[in-house]
């Protein structure tokens, strides 16, 4: 069917007229009498019976006439939501984003992307980097604004937008603080502070300990950092923290040769066409990559 061919059945049918309808639609009687031919041929049922000068429905003709009124306002609303993509940007967007993020990285994005698309409502849940990833992964989440996996994971597409370097630290008063030639070995005979086993970023501490066949003596795990900054500055152990959340309550250990770096990024799914709000968001986010915050 096609909305020209049910758009002519209609007419036929309300003015109970070839002829009435070709001039309601501004076409030639034969034009109107082949539409209606082209949608008896493709459903293989007659419409009309055609008795003198009198054309009346069928039963298939009077079961089809309520669904072809309702095909074509159901055609018509599509029609006017495809045109809207053109409008403004609305709807809503919902974002999984982790509280380190949402804290250090994200105001700036988050203000500029509310001040330009004014009429998008922002869902934002902090949570977990591992949760959000876990659910855009389920589709509940367009976006996830997240810590990325220390190896890269096929069922998401990731864009790293901030490289974000890892220290260790410690509290001024920690055993280790005054010490300039620190090794990995000597940490293993103090307390750590870590977040929990299944973060990415204790994954990447863990790796580079395992590297070198030592292993962590870690007494309290949580996956806040600014709780674990708290613990550290009061002398409970040391940890790894970003680079930029160490302040003059604690000392950053020299490691000599020994980088750590985590990626912060974006991850969507490759089978979600995303909505133009997550297309806006992801757009500005590239524009921001890397930027100091």
């Amino acid at each position: 069917m096609n909305t020209a061919d049910v758009l002519a059945f209609i007419e036929v049918a309300r003015a109970e007229s070839f002829s009435q309808a070709a001039e309601r639609l501004f076409l030639t009687q034969p034009a109107i009498s082949k539409r209606v031919s082209n949608l008896e041929e493709s459903l293989g049922v007659q419409l009309f019976d055609r008795v003198g000068r009198r054309v009346q429905l069928t039963e298939a003709g009077r079961a089809l006439l309520p669904r072809a009124r309702q095909w074509l306002l159901d055609f018509d609303d599509i029609r006017k939501s495809i045109a809207d993509l053109s409008g403004p940007i609305t709807g809503v967007l919902r974002i999984g984003t982790s509280h380190h993020i949402g804290l250090h990285r994200l105001p700036p994005t988050l203000r500029r992307f509310s001040q330009l698309y004014p009429d998008v409502r922002l869902d934002i849940q902090f949570i977990d980097s591992e949760e959000a990833y876990e659910s855009v992964l389920s589709g509940e989440l367009e976006l996830g604004i997240v810590t990325l996996p220390p190896v890269p994971d096929a069922r998401l597409l990731a864009e790293e937008i901030w490289d974000d370097p890892l220290a260790f630290v410690a509290g001024r008063d920690h055993p280790l603080a005054g010490n300039p030639g620190v090794q990995l070995q000597d940490l293993t005979h103090h307390p750590a502070i870590l977040p929990s086993l299944n973060t990415f970023t204790r994954q990447i501490a863990a790796r580079l300990f395992q590297e070198s066949h030592l292993e962590l003596n870690v007494t309290m795990a949580t996956n806040y950092l600014e709780t674990i900054r708290m613990m550290v500055s009061i002398g409970l152990g040391w940890s790894v923290l970003p680079a930029s959340m160490a302040n003059e309550d604690m000392v950053v250990l020299p490691l000599s040769g020994v980088e750590m770096h985590r990626s912060l990024g974006v991850v969507y799914h490759p089978r979600r066409t995303l909505s133009r709000a997550a297309g806006a968001m992801l757009d500005m986010l590239r524009l921001h990559r890397n930027s100091a915050i």
